[in-house]
């Protein structure tokens, strides 16, 4: 998607960089069984074992520093292909502002989650992690962990087109977790529960169906201050390159890519078909189709 070029970003979400270590207080939300399925979630998807990252003392999100703030984007050097950062700056921007807009509309209470990039390894409320990971979502900081590099992967190990609006697609994914967190519906997922109609499966795709409804929606969300949106429609092109990046990581591609035999009853995200439904359920529907939860199947 192209930002308007003389936007400039309202957000004070977005960090790059810092880290810190494990505090003493009580963990915010979900305690220690969340974390440990979104870790499970992380390493299937991944192929590796990152469950010993669960925590085994309660993490104290204020102890957790979240670098250095990035500030003074533009819609123009958001723009750029190599400007990672201040496009992950604009789509927080967006995406609060339409996430605002979408609860207050329903007397609903929004709160925006933290955005940290960084670079081969973070201290997270969750955590460590490394590049290794991918983005994800720690419910105890409310925070999104990207490493830029991800985007990378994505084309040369995972072969998809790549595009703006596929990387903003998955900020916008991570988003909806975040979401899933403030509504209760995180909670629903059951450690250990795979297969294409399992709660890990419908959490993933109510997130990629919420990123869908974002992406409808953000060319007619104003800035803060109620001005003009900070994002154009998006083109043809840039949703094709939005599903193609959903269609990379669902799981029977990534099995497959394993060089193993495709077994559903080990997914844990969806297969491409249902990552690419649900992401163009929400774009086409809108949030109030992204209840997966209900669904006889998904």
């Amino acid at each position: 998607m192209t930002f308007r070029g003389d936007a400039n970003f309202d957000t004070s979400t977005v960090s790059r960089g810092g880290g810190g270590g494990p505090g003493g207080g009580a963990i915010a939300i979900g305690g220690g069984g969340i974390i440990t399925v979104i870790l499970v979630l992380v390493s299937m998807f991944f192929g590796i074992d990152l469950t010993g990252l669960s925590p085994q003392q309660p993490i104290d999100p204020s102890s957790q520093s979240q670098g250095e703030e990035v500030t003074g984007c533009t819609g123009e050097a958001a723009n750029d292909p190599a400007n990672v950062t201040c496009r992950m700056e604009g789509g927080a921007d967006s995406l609060s502002s339409f996430w605002e807009a979408t609860f207050a509309a329903n007397s609903l209470e929004y709160r925006d989650p933290s955005v940290q990039l960084f670079d081969r390894q973070v201290q997270t409320g969750c955590g460590a992690a490394t590049s290794a990971v991918g983005p994800f979502y720690c419910p105890p900081d409310e925070r999104i962990y990207i490493d830029t590099t991800f985007f990378q992967q994505m084309r040369d190990q995972f072969g998809a087109s790549g595009g703006s609006l596929a990387q903003l697609y998955v900020l916008a994914h991570e988003w909806g977790h975040h979401i899933q967190n403030v509504t209760g519906d995180l909670q629903r997922v059951q450690q250990g529960d795979t297969g294409p109609q399992s709660s890990g499966v419908r959490s993933e795709l109510q997130a990629d169906c919420y990123a869908g409804a974002w992406i409808a929606g953000a060319s007619q969300t104003a800035d803060d201050d109620g001005g003009a949106p900070v994002l154009e429609a998006p083109t043809q092109q840039e949703m094709n390159d939005a599903l193609n990046a959903a269609q990379t990581i669902g799981d029977d591609r990534l099995q497959q890519m394993g060089g193993g035999g495709v077994n559903p009853e080990s997914w844990t995200h969806g297969s491409s078909e249902q990552r690419m439904r649900w992401l163009s359920t929400g774009y086409n529907e809108g949030v109030g189709s992204c209840n997966t939860w209900q669904a006889p199947e998904v």
